[in-house]
């Protein structure tokens, strides 16, 4: 087993890069983007129910109508869905998993 310079085991230091966080501007500005993404395609379901309730396809409109009231709420869910990824997996190959691994008492 390595150690450093201060006696400590590279180990016991180990991070797992995958449960990492991300930037929290990088965080906002993607949901943002997300929101956007589905409030444009709301407006795009409720401008396109209007075209084809004039138009006579009344058997679009509705489901138009329907997309565009919902949509709002998956716009908020998507927009506030937290990272993924998962912080309680033990580390492989050293620090928690070693103290994990061994038996109690």
């Amino acid at each position: 087993m390595s150690s450093s310079r201060h006696g400590r085991s590279r180990d016991a230091d180990a991070i797992r890069i995958t449960t990492a966080g991300s930037d929290p501007r990088a965080d906002i500005a993607r949901r943002q983007k997300k929101y956007a993404i589905a409030m444009g395609i709301r407006t795009l379901c409720f401008i396109g129910a209007a075209i084809t309730g004039a138009a006579g396809w009344h058997w679009v409109w509705p489901f138009l109508i329907l997309a565009s009231l919902f949509l709002p709420y998956v716009a908020v869910v998507m927009a506030n869905a937290g990272d993924s990824r998962a912080s309680d997996l033990p580390l492989t190959g050293g620090g928690d998993a070693q103290r994990q691994a061994r038996p109690g008492p």
